[in-house]
């Protein structure tokens, strides 16, 4: 196979995975997802086995298995972030996906080295293949036997009832969160770049090895090359992972070497660094390739490495930010886009990119320089990513409370802290009451103003917008305004007893009462806003 063949195998199994990846995210926001996983590994199992067993010449059936490859893993990859998002929650959700994360570099890098190993000793590629199915029917058994189907955003709290949206309804509401807009265009150029470097690494690594050592390699080099980058994707991916998951978390809590730093940008930030510092690596591995094949491995461990640290942070990212019945669909569609602009076509463009620059040269001098210039495409493509993560720090904040609001939840992750237990109730005027911290500062005040109004009946109306639990059964006379940060999506809504509010505010319940009766409430003593 020359170069645009090889590239197309991918480009063929990344499109099919892309197709069936919104099919499999709607129904699994509807549907039983285990069944969903079980029966898309089955099929993963058969079209891996039945590919090992196609002839030569006949390329466009192995194209085809390989393209029911994808449908299977779309089943799967699609609906198990939200199994996870269902089954923990907050930091804790933050570190099982982190570890859902690392199997896919560790997978990638095992195999790569068993692959190759079993290959070698066999003396057959196809027994290489047939090992992976080994371990999906061992995943099967586990299903079958150890995962229960949670419910729905229950787990955070959501009081959301089922629906029955259309796809159409689920695509509209996922396209309006400015955050995963910008960070589905962040993954669509990060997976060209790591699409391109998983995919030509080890060949590109070959041609360089060929000419500095001024011979073509042996099989056992070969294995040898294929074996080492497995290692690298393996760790780099273990490493970058966990480091770039534990960077996020310390920094968004304000931990460790960020005591003194603390954002709730800090996961699009990580993931910003991550790019851009994985980009001088990327390039230096292309210009030190012929001149010292180790450095050359060396700079590209560093560069997967930084660019893994996005892997597990994108799918929390998306978790935070869309509510429950829809993140399958939402996982779904990033798959499609960013596969299809990403990773599906990356390896195919570099590949004829690579074929045009060489033109009739055959040499291993003339496959070596045009793939070197195709892939200075990805480094365009690093940049472009670590941009639109910057992007996205302007919006993930408002679409995380956003997502709450709609979920008729509490930030899990500001549940329980120290300082609700020092929220005040403190009545100062006819207009306004204030939810204060007990101290001085004025920026820690929430102001909500009493705004009595009518509707066209001459009924008031209540606006309780990015309220939950009691505090939107105050009197109907009340209309809350919240300014920068809204009082129950930073603190713990969930455990305020809606009776007490009603006990500490009873004077206010009247909108037409006098302003004394206002004024003697604001020289009271202040009002503790109690737990359940």
């Amino acid at each position: 196979m020359d170069d645009s063949q090889s590239g197309m195998l991918q480009t063929v199994f990344i499109s099919f995975y892309m197709i069936f990846a919104p099919v499999f995210g709607y129904l699994g926001d509807r549907y039983n997802r285990k069944f969903m996983m079980i029966f898309g590994i089955v099929i993963w199992i058969i079209a891996v086995i039945l590919s090992t067993f196609c002839a030569p010449g006949h390329y466009y059936l192995f194209l085809l298995c390989r393209g029911i490859v994808g449908i299977g893993e779309a089943s799967y990859s699609t609906v198990a972030p939200t199994i996870i998002g269902d089954l923990f929650v907050g930091a804790a959700r933050t570190k099982v996906l982190m570890l859902f994360s690392i199997a896919v570099p560790v997978g990638s890098g095992l195999g790569f080295i068993c692959g190759s190993t079993i290959a070698l000793i066999t003396d057959s590629w196809q027994w290489g293949v047939r090992f992976s199915p080994i371990l999906g029917i061992l995943c099967i058994i586990a299903m079958i036997f150890f995962l229960d189907e949670p419910a729905r955003g229950a787990n955070e709290g959501s009081q959301q009832p089922g629906d029955d949206a259309t796809l159409w309804e689920d695509i509209t509401y996922i396209c309006s969160i400015p955050s995963y807009v910008l960070v589905t265009l962040s993954i669509i150029a990060a997976f060209f770049t790591i699409g391109t470097l998983s995919w030509w690494t080890p060949k590109f690594i070959r041609f360089a090895y060929t000419i500095a050592m001024k011979k073509d390699p042996t099989k056992a080099e070969v294995n040898y090359i294929n074996l080492t980058f497995g290692i690298i994707t393996c760790m780099s991916g273990l490493l970058g992972v966990t480091m770039g998951t534990l960077m996020a978390r310390s920094w968004r809590d304000g931990k460790g070497l960020f005591k003194n730093c603390k954002t709730d940008n800090a996961d699009v930030l990580v993931c910003a660094i991550g790019m851009l510092v994985s980009l001088p690596f990327f390039f230096a591995a292309l210009m030190l390739a012929i001149i010292n094949v180790n450095v050359t491995f060396a700079c590209i461990f560093i560069a997967i490495l930084c660019m893994c640290w996005t892997w597990a942070i994108n799918v929390d990212i998306v978790m935070s930010i869309v509510i429950p019945n829809r993140r399958a669909t939402a996982l779904a569609i990033q798959s499609l886009v960013s596969h299809l602009f990403g990773d599906a076509s990356a390896p195919y463009i570099t590949g004829m990119f690579s074929d045009w620059v060489r033109g009739n040269n055959e040499s291993v001098y003339g496959h070596f320089y045009s793939l070197k210039t195709a892939l200075y495409i990805p480094t365009f493509m690093i940049v472009i990513s670590g941009s639109l993560y910057l992007a996205t720090s302007f919006f993930i904040t408002s679409d995380r409370k956003e997502a709450l609001f709609l979920m008729n939840a509490v930030d899990p992750n500001a549940q329980n802290l120290p300082e609700d237990q020092s929220n005040l109730v403190r009545p100062e005027s006819p207009d306004s009451t204030v939810f204060d911290n007990n101290d001085d500062d004025d920026d820690d005040i929430r102001e909500i103003e009493f705004e009595p109004t009518d509707d066209d009946d001459g009924i008031p109306t209540i606006d309780s917008r990015r309220l939950s639990a009691g505090l939107d059964l105050l009197p109907p006379v009340i209309s809350w305004r919240l300014e920068d940060e809204a009082f129950p999506i930073s603190r713990s809504a969930t455990n305020v007893n809606s009776s007490a509010i009603y006990q500490n505010l009873a004077s206010l319940r009247d909108a037409e009462s006098s302003s004394d009766e206002y004024e003697s409430v604001g020289d009271s003593p202040r009002y503790w806003l109690p737990r359940a």
